[in-house]
């Protein structure tokens, strides 16, 4: 048995997602991760991770033998492409430097057989940034979280330690005004650097382990 990844496009109507699950479960297949959208010609996408799979071939020809179905491909993960993710979020400017170390470090990484993508979104507002980092522990494959602004506390705090508990994402704030600085797992003052120990903190390739400077701040 296999692990593997496959798109579906199929007529955008409803009954077509049950359909291929009620197969998955039919043949002892789980479905370990999936997302779908409609495309802007207005067909269905389906993107689907699946382990248990006996036989790849036959499950892609028992899926065309839906009539919705027009199309299924077979292809690595969005693991094993852009593996983990680290979110950086705040004011554009931070967000631009700590992206900067972040994108600089996970090439070296990169290169010798990792997969780290970084994701930038420059935000403000209490709210706005507290909807952000909750959303983080929502999505697929992500990591580390790291906040780059000039004052950040209240609801963002509350986000932060709910994330961390939940979804074990690793927290790096820089060195700001506020009370995130106290739930953060490392505080860094240059945001170039918090970047670059944001990757070596996910990185299997870094000698890093940031349990052990856990709670301070550089």
């Amino acid at each position: 048995m296999e692990k593997i990844a496959i798109t579906i496009k199929s007529v955008n109507k409803p009954g077509v997602l049950r359909d291929i699950t009620d197969l998955m479960a039919k043949c002892g297949i789980n479905i370990i991760y999936t997302h779908l959208f409609v495309e802007k010609d207005e067909s269905a996408s389906v993107y689907m991770e699946l382990e248990d799979v006996k036989n790849r071939e036959e499950l892609k020809k028992n899926i065309l033998k839906f009539e919705a179905v027009d199309h299924i491909e077979i292809h690595p993960s969005l693991t094993e492409i852009y593996g983990k993710r680290i979110i950086i979020i705040g004011g554009g400017a931070q967000v631009a430097q700590v992206a900067q170390g972040a994108i600089t470090e996970a090439d070296r990484h990169n290169i010798r057989g990792e997969r780290i993508s970084v994701d930038t979104i420059p935000l403000v507002g209490e709210e706005e940034l507290a909807d952000a980092v909750y959303a983080a522990g929502r999505l697929p494959r992500v990591e580390a979280l790291v906040l780059a602004g000039s004052l950040m506390g209240g609801k963002i705090s509350d986000a932060v330690a709910e994330i961390k508990e939940d979804h074990g994402v690793i927290v790096i704030s820089l060195n700001m005004p506020g009370s995130v600085v106290k739930n953060a797992d490392l505080v860094v003052t240059d945001p170039v650097q918090a970047g670059v120990m944001a990757v070596m903190a996910v990185a299997d390739t870094a000698v890093f382990n940031i349990k052990k400077v856990k709670g301070k701040k550089f």
